[in-house]
């Protein structure tokens, strides 16, 4: 029996599966997220640890495996005697390093690990860190590392190969961390993990009083492509959760990304990778920013009511623009709204533009996708379903299970190759001379949104 933890942004999921895969528990924690200045985001790490205690005690006790999967490039920094962590976490949206990266040679960190300066990555948050509290004595981890940590009392100190790759420290060619780029942010190699490959297994731990083996650790998103069984060259998955994220597999073609798009590690071989760094997070601001939702579950009804956004557009760069465009200076942006605008059109633009966003991703992949396979808890939204297949003009096929993440580090675990099957099929229905038009006032809104910097470029 496996409890696979999914460890993410805005909360804790722990599936309780067999090695099979079939579930037989599930539990959830929510995962408060702390906003101390304009940009930043973090996580009480003590609040980590805590929501995965309870989702596992939510889930049932009869499991001896762990699998992990994770939030990725959010930075944790703690005592190696004590394991008390220094410094809140810094979240993966967090902007405070905005200007460092405007300072880093684009094409160095692109040609070196297929990633490009933004402070979505973990290299120039552990450098902020480092500034602050220097590193003697001090442990670096993405929260995969800092849960094996807590797991297994202190004994292990690793970080899977998916997750290191997030980092800006990792060649992508050897994947390993590359002195030049430590020298660069003057990390020194004495407080990074051990780099082992999604796979493996880890060693004993203990979880609420149970005695465990930790096995299989893949980034949230690699997970979801592991368990969507995208395995060769050209299948592709995109996850809907805080950020949705378009990972399509490219073999063992360890070459840079196309302009806009990022190259990573998969569980096996290399993705390339569009994210989209406000989706989910953009409904979730109106529920509790605003006041314009009850429940994220509300949206659909809603969107609709109405037929039509009757021109507003919502563009949700409440943390930056990433892919394709990686503008940390955008901003969000409500345009058309008039006297007759209502909430229902603000909801379905905030919609509309997470398919948009997933559009603009696809659109830059070097290669047409056949089809898209779909996951995560806004799959749940077949008004998103339907638009996203409108805008693609292909299917849109949602996994039988929208926990795909978890089962996909459940399937690493269990020696698997894939975790779900497919459950509905959006086919895309919408005139095609509609969606040039849709497509076409989204980026008028879009480019309004996009810092002067950038739209001078």
């Amino acid at each position: 029996m496996i409890l696979a933890i999914d460890q993410g942004t805005t909360g804790t999921t722990c599936l309780l599966v067999d090695d099979e895969l079939r579930i037989h528990g599930r539990g959830y924690r929510e995962l408060p997220q702390h906003f101390p200045r304009p940009g930043w985001v973090e996580h009480d790490p003590a609040e980590i640890w805590a929501s995965v205690c309870g989702a596992a005690a939510d889930a049932g006790d009869d499991f001896d495996t762990i699998a992990i999967t994770n939030q990725r490039e959010t930075t944790l920094l703690w005592d190696r005697a004590t394991g008390e962590p220094v410094a809140p976490a810094i979240v993966w949206q967090d902007r405070r390093t905005a200007e460092r990266c405007r300072e880093l040679d684009a094409e160095l960190i692109s040609r070196r690990t297929g990633l490009v300066p933004d402070p979505y990555f973990s290299a120039t948050k552990l450098e902020w860190l480092l500034r602050e509290h220097g590193s003697a004595g001090l442990a670096f981890g993405t929260v995969d590392s800092f849960l094996v940590w807590c797991l297994t009392g202190g004994e292990q100190h690793v970080t899977d190969v998916t997750n290191a790759s997030r980092t800006m420290l990792v060649s992508l060619e050897t994947l390993d961390w590359d002195d030049e780029l430590l020298a660069l942010f003057g990390i020194d190699r004495a407080v990074l993990p051990r780099i082992v490959a999604s796979a493996d297994e880890i060693g004993d731990g203990e979880l609420n009083g149970r005695r465990v083996v930790v096995r299989g650790i893949a980034g949230d998103q690699q997970a979801a492509l592991h368990g969507q069984g995208c395995h060769a060259a050209g299948e592709g998955k995109a996850t809907y959760g805080t950020g949705s994220f378009v990972l399509v597999h490219a073999g063992d073609d360890a070459s840079p990304a196309p302009h806009g798009l990022l190259k990573t590690a998969a569980t096996d071989g290399y993705a390339l990778e569009g994210a989209v760094l406000t989706s989910g997070a953009a409904v979730q601001w109106l529920r509790d920013g605003l006041g314009v939702l009850e429940s994220a579950a509300e949206s659909e009804q809603l969107a609709g009511s109405v037929p039509s956004t009757d021109g507003v557009h919502f563009v949700p760069a409440l943390t930056g623009l990433g892919s394709p465009w990686w503008d940390p200076d955008a901003r969000g942006l409500v345009s058309g709204l008039t006297r007759g605008t209502t909430r229902a059109h603000l909801v379905r633009a905030a919609l509309e533009a997470i398919a948009h966003q997933v559009a603009d991703v696809v659109e830059a992949l070097p290669v047409p996708l056949a089809a898209l396979r779909a996951d995560g808890g806004a799959t749940a939204n077949g008004f998103l379903m339907q638009f996203q297949a409108d805008l693609l003009g292909i299917p849109v096929e949602v996994a039988a299970e929208r926990e795909t993440t978890a089962l996909g580090a459940a399937a690493l675990a269990a020696g698997l190759s894939a975790g779900t099957s497919v459950g509905t099929v959006y086919e895309p229905s919408r005139p095609a001379e509609e969606v040039v038009t849709l497509r076409r006032d989204w980026h008028n809104a879009l480019n309004r949104s996009r810092s002067s910097r950038e739209s001078l470029r």
